[in-house]
């Protein structure tokens, strides 16, 4: 994800990573994400690995998380982005969204009173197959449409 971001928003995929380490700079990444307003959230609060693989489709949710709750702690917040499908499943399921949003695209639905666009975006995981300069078009275009509005 921050090798994406650092392409959208720093033309440069190793922005946000410490080379010599091999590591992500914490820091940098807190300070980028507080002032974009971007905030970050796991669908579930427990999970269970049914395989030893990194596929969502091995993962089954035991506890979601409490979506109303989060949504009601930020209350201006217009947009929900999901990056995986068992995410996206978790999302319209809690909110009952019949529809979800193809890989790249939003769907709205409504919490409440208040309109939110809900995008599906690839997955950043190097496991998604499709090159990190796509990913992160696909990422910039969503930036662009939140901007707009």
């Amino acid at each position: 994800m921050w090798r994406i971001m650092g392409l959208i928003f720093f033309n440069d995929k190793d922005h946000f990573v410490d080379l010599k380490s091999k590591t992500f700079r914490l820091d940098d990444i807190v300070a980028f994400l507080t002032q974009q307003k971007i905030g970050l959230f796991d669908t579930a609060t427990a999970v269970r690995r049914l395989k030893n693989t990194a596929s969502d489709k091995d993962l089954e949710v035991v506890q979601p998380t409490n979506l109303a709750a989060l949504l009601d702690s930020a209350p201006t917040c217009e947009n929900i982005v999901t990056t995986g499908q068992k995410a996206t499943d978790v999302l319209c399921n809690y909110f009952q969204i019949s529809q979800q949003p193809k890989v790249g695209e939003y769907v709205t639905f409504y919490y409440n009173t208040r309109e939110i666009r809900f995008f599906r975006m690839p997955s950043s995981s190097r496991a998604y197959p499709l090159a990190i300069e796509k990913k992160a078009a696909a990422y910039k275009n969503m930036f662009k449409i939140i901007q707009k509005s």
